[in-house]
């Protein structure tokens, strides 16, 4: 076969392994396209109306950014939420990945009944979302409020300013949620320890590394980018959960009579707003970091 005849050839099965991969992914950009870009290009559009519903249709009145200026400078209440979500999500991201790298590390040692930990780590991804969390957020099994009535504690959370009080409170009282979000975490944490060549390992030991120096020097800087996984996706989560105020309160306003399906898509996208930039912190305070561990 001449050179030519090769080089059709090498291009025939690259063409083909693209459509076979562009086919794999049709589904999701499909499924996407219909059922998240479209609802969000409406959602936009609603966003700068005054939306009526009637029983025979739907009236728009353009406001330009009246919903938008409410939401930022006139509605004390979804501005307090903002905050308590932003400090809410910057205190629990360590504390979901601290506890996942820890299991994360107990679950990478040889010992009897492994799997069954795994299953029980993991389990909580399967029943923290929708009716199920919410009863048992109801029945009080996801958070532990008799923290909050201990004397020192009252007057530890009575000398914070306000702003504060309220995250410490819920990081006190929701401890316990918090660390139900830690099973993907742990998934991935486990998996990059896996990944890890026992021979550098071995070689520190040889040349008399401490445990803790071979934590600090290898496992850490190996696990690098996938805490900066971990943190976006840990922020994603904390972000969409069904039970956070925030999502909340814009699902109340939605039908209420000052409020109205235009104001509730204003507030969304300013929430979409201030979770893109605690990503964008979070990304580039870590990308250094992952970039110095995988170098």
């Amino acid at each position: 076969m001449t050179s030519r005849g090769l080089a059709r050839r090498e291009i025939d099965l690259r063409t083909r392994e693209a459509l076979q991969g562009y086919g794999f992914i049709l589904i999701w950009v499909v499924g996407f396209a219909l059922f998240t870009f479209l609802p969000l290009v409406e959602t936009l559009r609603y966003s700068f109306n005054q939306v009526t519903v009637t029983a025979s249709s739907i009236d728009l009145s353009f406001v330009d950014w009246a919903n938008y200026t409410r939401g930022l400078f006139t509605d004390p209440n979804f501005i307090e939420l903002l905050i308590g979500y932003t400090i809410e999500t910057l205190v629990s991201v360590p504390i979901v990945l601290i506890f996942a790298m820890i299991i994360a590390m107990f679950l990478n040692l040889k010992f009897k009944f492994k799997g069954l930990f795994r299953v029980i780590f993991f389990l909580p991804i399967v029943i923290t979302s929708g009716p199920v969390i919410r009863e048992l957020t109801a029945q009080g099994a996801a958070s532990a409020p008799g923290i909050a009535s201990i004397p020192a504690v009252i007057e530890f959370l009575e000398q914070l300013p306000r702003a504060l009080r309220g995250p410490v409170e819920y990081l006190l009282t929701s401890f316990v949620l918090i660390l139900w979000f830690s099973g993907v975490q742990i998934l991935i944490y486990l998996a990059s320890l896996q990944k890890i060549d026992r021979s550098v390992y071995e070689a520190a030991s040889i040349d008399g590394a401490s445990g803790w120096e071979i934590f600090w020097k290898i496992t850490l800087p190996s696990l690098s980018t996938a805490t900066l996984i971990n943190a976006i996706y840990t922020i994603v989560t904390l972000s969409h959960f069904s039970e956070n105020k925030v999502i909340r309160y814009i699902y109340d306003q939605t039908y209420d009579v000052q409020g109205g399906i235009g104001y509730a898509s204003a507030m969304a996208f300013i929430y979409f707003g201030v979770m893109i930039v605690l990503l964008g912190i979070v990304f580039v305070f870590l990308r250094q970091w992952a970039k110095r561990g995988t170098g």
